[in-house]
């Protein structure tokens, strides 16, 4: 039997890179029995196999570089539980965030399937449960540019992370509705999921929408075509006796995030009555 094997020997039997292998060599993971003074060549006896065999299984359970040499530092039974319990932990910690995140694209393909699918110009009443919200009073004009407010509400309430399709939305306030004021906007706000509840990024003092009921229409475009809408609700407002009972609620369900097309973008706006 051979009593060393080169670098490259081992990088076939273990399948690890030749790169890795040297990485490993200079942060003191795993040495060479010895380097050729004269090539530099890096040689392994059949005694670093085991360590070898070892690094590769505990990083496949994903324990980082600077946890093993923790390890191998001690060589001791109660480290190794240790870095196992802490990954262990990690490793839960993952699952939750993953099923929190398939949550959340389950809740994205169904809002993008309604979207698409719902009548449009259509006037209904709906009753929509309460909403909780990341709110921002922002005085916004239309044709102003509206990544301004949307990164100081990111930025405000750290919730970079979540403004997904069909969060974020503007209101325009009942004074300026009742007076056609259809392109002045009082606020900006992301809607608030019951999947937010696990993150720390969110530091906003929460508002909420309460349950009630609202004339709603959805059609093709976004903000910039919302006026005639307004419009529209106003009058299906007075023809059926309701009245304004609060700020609208504004949301482009399908914008230029996901599709490259301005004939397919979605907004709706929902007008509190009472």
């Amino acid at each position: 039997m051979k009593e060393f094997f080169s670098i490259g020997e081992v990088s076939k039997l273990f399948n690890v890179n030749v790169p890795t292998l040297r990485y490993y060599d200079e942060i003191g993971l795993l040495k060479p029995e010895f380097t050729d003074e004269h090539n530099n060549y890096r040689y392994y006896s059949t005694q670093q196999f085991e360590r070898l065999s070892t690094i590769k299984y505990l990083r496949t359970l994903g324990l980082p570089i600077n946890k093993l040499l923790d390890f191998y530092d001690s060589l001791e039974v109660d480290t190794l539980i240790h870095l196992l319990k802490d990954q262990q932990t990690e490793i839960d910690r993952k699952k939750r965030e993953l099923a929190r995140i398939e949550r959340k694209i389950s809740r994205r393909i169904k809002q993008m399937e309604d979207a698409v699918n719902m009548p449009l110009e259509e006037i209904s009443k709906i009753k929509l449960s309460e909403q909780r919200v990341a709110y921002l009073q922002h005085e916004y004009i239309l044709g102003q540019d509206i990544e301004y407010p949307v990164t100081e509400l990111r930025t405000k309430f750290k919730v970079h992370k979540d403004l997904f399709l069909g969060k974020v939305g503007l209101s325009i306030s009942a004074t300026n509705i009742k007076s056609n004021q259809f392109d002045r906007y009082s606020s900006i706000f992301m809607v608030l999921e019951d999947e937010d509840e696990d993150e720390d990024e969110i530091t906003s003092p929460e508002i909420t929408f309460p349950s009630r009921e609202y004339l709603q229409i959805r059609f093709k475009g976004s903000h910039s075509e919302a006026a005639q809408y307004y419009e529209m609700l106003l009058t299906y407002m007075k023809k059926h006796h309701y009245e304004l009972a609060g700020d609208s609620i504004e949301i482009t369900l399908i914008d230029y995030g996901v599709t490259n097309n301005p004939d397919n973008y979605v907004t709706e706006i929902l007008l509190p009555i009472k």
